[in-house]
């Protein structure tokens, strides 16, 4: 082979040397693009995990007095349609975009005013307003069977919608609000503070119970005993008794005349006024516990009628003032808390 030959041979083996190198390069560099390090594969993993999470579209099927609901992922605007359940709401830190107005203190109880502050009244109990409702664009409304069972239809029209079938079952409504809001454990939490100092109550109060006691309650114009309603059942998981003729299981009984004030007697009177015709509430009360036989009554005689507040013990019906009401007793008995 001549000298230039030769040398024309050389300069192309490096050239193709040079190609086959630059290929190798290549074909790593693919292969490394496609391959991801451990690090860069958790890391993607994590947020595909939270996009997940924070998109949660699971559905769950919540059983109700009216049924079955389906509920999916994680309600965020919730109405409440009845006292206990709004109640309720706030013992699980969650604030509902729309409430019902207060029976009393309106148009929000006191005590939940700081939480609720800003939140839109819609209505009341007894007839909540369904335009009002349709236009907050709730994903739950929490309702009651007792109030609202003919117009359950409509409103789960505007959204998935769960009932309790009473309004002082206050346990049973903590339960259904956890479900529905996917809390289960929160409420499972609360549930079981309450049991711990149902306990601490009834290890203080030792020999003391069973004490018999009754829960009047005067309004313009009618007298009531409440028998195992709201703070009847509380009374009676705390340790007291029901009179003869006050156990049935019924929320009580209307009073119209003054001749039936011996069917309140007991050794201990719980009494709570309610209304807001003040000056006519008075005066029922004044005219009834003036009467000869208010004054023969047990607990009169030996000085144990006990003025408590109608929010806790019977209009508010929840878990937050259930621990009130308890709170109440402890100070009545003077227990250390």
């Amino acid at each position: 082979m001549g000298k230039g030959n030769k040398s024309l041979f050389m300069f192309a083996m490096i050239f193709l040397f040079m190609l086959v190198l630059a290929g190798c390069g290549a074909s790593e560099q693919g292969e490394s693009a496609s391959q991801p390090t451990e690090e860069t594969t958790a890391g993607q993993s994590n947020t595909n995990e939270e996009k997940q999470t924070s998109e949660d579209k699971s559905v769950r099927v919540i059983e109700h007095a009216m049924g079955t609901t389906e509920i999916e992922g994680t309600p965020k605007r919730i109405v409440t349609l009845y006292q206990g359940a709004t109640d309720a709401a706030v013992a699980y830190g969650v604030k509902p975009v729309g409430v019902v107005e207060s029976w009393v203190e309106k148009p929000i109880y006191n005590y939940l005013r700081d939480d609720l502050e800003g939140v839109q009244v819609i209505g009341l109990e007894t007839q909540p307003n369904l335009e009002e409702i349709y236009k907050l664009k709730p994903d739950l409304i929490i309702a009651s069977k007792l109030r609202h069972e003919d117009i359950y239809e409509q409103l789960s029209e505007i959204a998935p919608t769960v009932m309790e079938e009473s309004v002082f079952e206050w346990k049973d409504t903590v339960r259904l609000v956890g479900q529905s809001l996917n809390k289960q454990e929160v409420g499972d939490q609360l549930l079981a503070d309450w049991d711990n100092r149902v306990n601490d109550f009834k290890e203080k109060m030792g020999d003391r119970l069973p004490i018999e006691v009754a829960i009047t309650n005067f309004r313009a114009d009618h007298a009531r005993i409440f028998y195992m309603g709201y703070a009847g059942k509380i009374l009676q998981e705390l340790g007291f008794t029901r009179p003869e003729g006050q156990t049935e299981d019924i929320w009580g009984v209307k009073l119209t005349s003054k001749e039936s004030i011996p069917d309140m007697n007991a050794d201990m009177i719980f009494n709570f006024n309610s209304g807001t015709e003040t000056e006519q509430i008075q005066q029922t009360y004044e005219e009834w516990t003036t009467s000869p036989l208010w004054k023969e009554l047990d607990a009169v005689q030996n000085d144990q009628v006990i003025m408590v507040d109608e929010v806790k013990w019977n209009s508010a019906g929840g878990y937050i003032t259930a621990n009130m009401m308890l709170d109440d007793l402890y100070e009545i008995f003077e227990l250390e808390k």
